[in-house]
C-alpha cells in the first residue's frame, strides 16, 4: 500500500482524471479539495487533486466566472511570489433542503461554504402530495424573500422523506411512512410546484450526508449514523460514500426485529425496533402515562424534570440499542456509530451513557481513537441540511455524488 495506513486512503480527497473526458469530475475534485481546505492556491489544488497545473487554471477560471469561487488575494509565506488564493464563494448559489416528516416540516437554505442562510421548522398537520408540494414552494420563496432582492439563484431542491419507498404495506409505527405517496412521482411534484432542480432522498440517508459534511462525520470516512426521526433510520458512510441501496431503502433499520438485553425477541410490525425506539415510540409511551410532548422543547423539560416515564423509556431505549450497535459495528466496521436526529442532545448522552455496557464486537478494541458510539452534532436540521446538500453533490463532492467521472 506504499506505505499509506488504510485509515489515509479511507480519508484522503478524491483524486482527478486528466483526460477532457473527465472535466466534470475534474471540476468537483477541484471544488472539494478548496472546499476542504477553506481556501488554496493553483500549485496546491494541482498538488492535492492531482491533476495537471493547466486543467486547473481552466476549472479554476470557469468556477470564478460562475460564481462557484472567489479570488482571496496572495498568501504571504516564504520568499518568491506568494500564492493567489481561492475558497469557495459563500456569497455564489444556494440550495435548499427540505424534511417531510409526519407532522412537521424543516427546511434550510445552504450556501455553497455549507453556511446556513435561513431556516425553518413548521408544523405540518397534512403530510398528503395534495399539499406538501405547495407548503413547500411557499417556505422556501418565504425564506429566499427573507435574503432581499439582490441574493442568487438557487442551483437546486433537496427533498428527504421517511422510507421505504414503494413498499407496500411496511410501515412499522404507522405515521413513519407518509400516508398517500404510494404511486406518486415526487420528484415532480416538487419540481412542479417550485420550478426548481429536485433531489428526493430518504431521510436517514440525507441526515448522514448531513452529519459528514457538517457535523461529527466531517473527519470520518465509515461511520454508521442512526437517526432518530418519527421512526428509526440508519444511514451508513462507506469509504466517504453514502449507501443508499438499489432502490434507496438501505438503513431501515427501524423495520428489523432485535432481542434487547433483557427480554423476548419480537417480530413482525408490532415488534420491530421502532416500535420501541423512536421519537413516535417515545411520545407514545408519554401519552400512555398521561404526558402530552408535541416537540422536542416538551422532551427537553421533561427531561430536565427528571420524568420518570421519560427516564425508563431510555432505558428499555439502551437496552434494544446496545445489541443494535454491536450488529451494525459486526455488519459495517464503522469508525464509530453516530446517534442524532429529533431528539433533545442531553436525552441521546443519556441513551448514549445507558449502553454501557456495550456487547463484544469487532469495534471492541483496546487501541480504539475515539468512542463506539457518540452524539451528532447537527441536532434537528440534520436531514435538512443533507437535503440542501443534494442538488450541490454533483457539483462540489465527488465522494458523495451519485455520479462518477464522465465517460
Amino acid at each position: 500500500m506504499s506505505g499509506r495506513t488504510k485509515s489515509e486512503l479511507r480519508q484522503r480527497v478524491a483524486i482527478g482524471s486528466n483526460p477532457e473526458r473527465n472535466r466534470a469530475h475534474n471540476r468537483r475534485v477541484v471544488l472539494e479539495v478548496i472546499r476542504m481546505h477553506e481556501h488554496l492556491g493553483r500549485t496546491e489544488i494541482a498538488r492535492r487533486a492531482q491533476l495537471t497545473p493547466q486543467a486547473v487554471a481552466n476549472i479554476v477560471e470557469e468556477l470564478l466566472e460562475e460564481g462557484l469561487l472567489i479570488e482571496l488575494g496572495r498568501l504571504r509565506s516564504g520568499r518568491g511570489q506568494p500564492p493567489i488564493q481561492f475558497a469557495v464563494n459563500p456569497d455564489g448559489p444556494l440550495t435548499a433542503g427540505v424534511e417531510i416528516a409526519a407532522d412537521h416540516m424543516v427546511t434550510a437554505l445552504l450556501d455553497l461554504s455549507g453556511g446556513i442562510r435561513g431556516q425553518s421548522i413548521i408544523p405540518l398537520p397534512d403530510a398528503g402530495p395534495d399539499v406538501v408540494p405547495g407548503l413547500v414552494a411557499k417556505e422556501v420563496a418565504r425564506l429566499e424573500a427573507s435574503l432581499g432582492a439582490d441574493h442568487n439563484k438557487l442551483l437546486g431542491l433537496g427533498v428527504v422523506m421517511p422510507g421505504p419507498f414503494e413498499v407496500e404495506g411496511m410501515s412499522s409505527v404507522g405515521p413513519a411512512t407518509l400516508p398517500g405517496w404510494t404511486g406518486t412521482d415526487p420528484v415532480a411534484l416538487f419540481a412542479k410546484a417550485t420550478g426548481q432542480h429536485v433531489v428526493v432522498e430518504n431521510d436517514a440517508t440525507a441526515a448522514v450526508v448531513g452529519e459528514r459534511l457538517y457535523g461529527a462525520g466531517r473527519q470520518l470516512g465509515s461511520f454508521c449514523y442512526l437517526y432518530f426521526g418519527v421512526g428509526l433510520g440508519l444511514g451508513v458512510i462507506q469509504d466517504g460514500r453514502p449507501l443508499r441501496g438499489a432502490f434507496g431503502n438501505a438503513g431501515e433499520i427501524g423495520h428489523v426485529g432485535l432481542v434487547p438485553r433483557n427480554g423476548a425477541t419480537r417480530y413482525g410490525p408490532a415488534g420491530a425496533l421502532e416500535r420501541f425506539v423512536s421519537v413516535f415510540a417515545l411520545r407514545e409511551r408519554l401519552a400512555m402515562a398521561g404526558i402530552y410532548a408535541a416537540n422536542v422543547e416538551d422532551i427537553q423539560r421533561l427531561h430536565d424534570e427528571g420524568d420518570k416515564t421519560l427516564l425508563d423509556w431510555i432505558t428499555m431505549a439502551a437496552d434494544y440499542l446496545a445489541p443494535t450497535v454491536a450488529m451494525l459495528e459486526n455488519i459495517f466496521d464503522p469508525e464509530t456509530v453516530i446517534f442524532g436526529g429529533g431528539l433533545p442532545d442531553s436525552v441521546l448522552e443519556a441513551v448514549i451513557a445507558a449502553l454501557d455496557p456495550l456487547p463484544v464486537s469487532v469495534a471492541t478494541r483496546q487501541k480504539r481513537t475515539m468512542p463506539r458510539v457518540i452524539r451528532g452534532q447537527t441536532g434537528r436540521l440534520t436531514a435538512a441540511l443533507g437535503a440542501a446538500a443534494l442538488p450541490l453533490l454533483d457539483t462540489v463532492s465527488p465522494h458523495l455524488s451519485t455520479a462518477g467521472p464522465a465517460t
